[in-house]
């Protein structure tokens, strides 16, 4: 299995007017790792990759995609973008696009697929994360798990090599975490390489193959599950996991 670095982020620092949001971080996301990036709110995390997606423009450092930075870019960022796709927590769907035009739109843009091949692979897609009925349905019909599942079959349906999540589930009903938390579990057993920053310890625990602990824009921790949850070696990982898991 190839265990280069798709992503390489280094000395990678944000700040928003005086305000330091993040401080010389440095990862990389290997070919089929589950990342899982926890931390108290406001650590930096969701900034993490909104720079990684080049929402966000860093201040300093670098980041390189299959060794090329990617800060360099200029209008290559739509490929680049479709190669890392991202998943938002608030699921920024096309409100006045259908389930399957949502699907199809990067795919005939980007990838430049006509329409019929567009909308077979999209179909296809769809029926993995269980949306195929609902494909002339627009948002609005939807529930908010329905709504990310079909936001995460847009991403898929460029066929990217990273999928970023940002907080997927956190503006979801309890109920309605599970169905999307089993797509990305499905995702994560196929060989989908994801970086996810979650509240769901669980999910972190069990599916990913790495856990970093961020606070304070910086990376305090990083290493397997079994060792960030069982034996952490930061206090302040010690601390944020003690009132997560009720320690």
């Amino acid at each position: 299995m190839d265990r280069e670095p798709i992503l390489e982020v280094r000395h990678l620092s944000k700040t928003f007017g005086t305000n330091p949001v993040l401080k010389d971080i440095n990862f990389e996301i290997n070919q089929q790792d589950v990342i899982s990036i926890i931390g108290p709110s406001g650590s930096g995390k969701s900034t993490l990759l909104r720079c990684i997606n080049l929402l966000e423009t860093p201040t300093a450092g670098s980041i390189l995609y299959r060794g090329r930075d990617i800060t360099e870019l200029g209008k290559d960022v739509y490929s680049y973008r479709a190669k890392v796709g991202m998943v938002f927590q608030s699921f920024n769907l096309f409100d006045n696009l259908t389930v399957m035009e949502n699907c199809t739109l990067g795919q005939t843009r980007v990838l430049h697929r006509d329409r019929e091949e567009a909308e077979e692979y999209a179909l296809q897609i769809l029926s993995r994360v269980g949306m195929a009925p609902y494909c002339n349905a627009r948002p609005r019909q939807l529930s908010g798990g329905q709504k990310q599942r079909v936001a995460i079959a847009r991403a898929m349906a460029l066929d990217p090599e990273v999928i970023l999540f940002d907080e997927p589930t956190s503006a979801l009903d309890p109920e309605l975490v599970g169905e999307v938390l089993d797509v990305m579990r499905d995702l994560a057993g196929q060989g989908m390489t994801m970086a996810v920053v979650t509240h769901e310890m669980t999910f972190a625990r069990q599916v990913s193959n790495r856990v970093v602990f961020m606070d304070d824009g910086i990376i305090m921790e990083e290493g397997s599950p079994e060792e960030v949850f069982t034996d952490p070696q930061n206090e302040r990982t010690r601390e944020f996991l003690g009132r997560y898991l009720g320690r």
